[in-house]
C-alpha cells in the first residue's frame, strides 16, 4: 500500500474512537492550563477554581448545586466544603440561597460579578472557537454536539462507577457473614480437656472409651 493510498484511507470505527479520545484528552490538558492561569489572575486556589468550575457548569445546566453535591464533586468532606464556601462567600465569589424545592437545603450560586468576570476572561476563547468552526457546516456541528454529548455521558458513567458507595462493594462480605433467616448460626464447640485421675494419672476420656 502506497503512502498516498494510506493517507486517503478512511479510518476504521476503532481508529475514530481513539482519535476522539485523544482529542478529548488534548482539550482537557489545554483547559487545565487555561484554568490555572485564570486562578492565578484572580487569586484563587486550585480547589477554589474547581469549585467555581463545577458551580458554573451546574448554573449553565440550570441545576445549581447544594453543598453536599459540591462536596461529592470535589471529593472532600462536608466540613471542608463548609470552610471553602464560607471563604468564597466572604470573597464575593458565591452566595448561599434557600432551595425553592426543599427549604431545609441551601444552594451555592455564583455571584453575578463572578460570572461576568469568567465570561470576560473566556470571551477571547469563544472568538477563537467561532473562527475555527466557521468553515464547518451546521450539520457537522450538530454531529459534533451528538458525539460530545455521548462522550460526556460515558465519562459520567465511568465517574459513577469510580465513586460508587463503598457499602456496595462490601455487601457480599457482609452477606456471607450473616446467618440465613430462621437459622441459628452454629458456633464452634470449645475442645474439652480430659479430667485426670490423681490416682492413676490417666484421663477420664480414655477410661470411658475402654468401657
Amino acid at each position: 500500500m502506497t503512502k498516498r493510498v494510506a493517507a486517503n484511507r478512511q479510518p476504521s470505527r476503532a481508529e475514530l474512537e481513539r482519535l476522539l479520545s485523544a482529542d478529548l484528552r488534548a482539550i482537557t490538558a489545554h483547559s487545565d492550563r487555561v484554568g490555572r492561569y485564570y486562578a492565578r489572575q484572580n487569586d484563587l486556589s486550585h480547589g477554589d477554581f474547581h469549585a467555581l468550575l463545577h458551580l458554573m457548569v451546574a448554573e449553565t445546566a440550570g441545576t445549581p448545586l447544594t453543598p453536599a453535591q459540591l462536596s461529592q464533586r470535589l471529593d472532600v468532606s462536608a466540613a471542608a466544603i463548609t470552610y471553602l464556601a464560607d471563604r468564597m462567600i466572604d470573597a464575593g465569589h458565591i452566595r448561599r440561597e434557600p432551595d425553592a424545592e426543599d427549604r431545609r437545603k441551601s444552594l451555592l450560586r455564583l455571584q453575578d460579578g463572578s460570572m461576568a468576570l469568567a465570561h470576560e476572561f473566556f470571551r477571547p476563547l469563544g472568538e477563537h472557537v467561532r473562527a475555527s468552526l466557521a468553515a464547518l457546516p451546521d450539520r457537522d456541528l450538530r454531529s459534533a454536539h451528538k458525539v460530545l454529548t455521548a462522550m460526556v455521558a460515558a465519562m459520567s458513567a465511568f465517574e459513577s462507577q469510580l465513586y460508587a458507595p463503598a457499602a456496595e462493594s462490601s455487601a457480599p462480605a457482609e452477606k456471607s457473614s450473616t446467618a440465613a433467616p430462621g437459622r441459628r448460626r452454629s458456633t464452634p464447640s470449645k475442645p474439652t480437656k480430659a479430667k485426670v485421675d490423681p490416682a492413676t494419672g490417666s484421663g477420664a476420656r480414655r477410661r470411658s472409651a475402654a468401657r
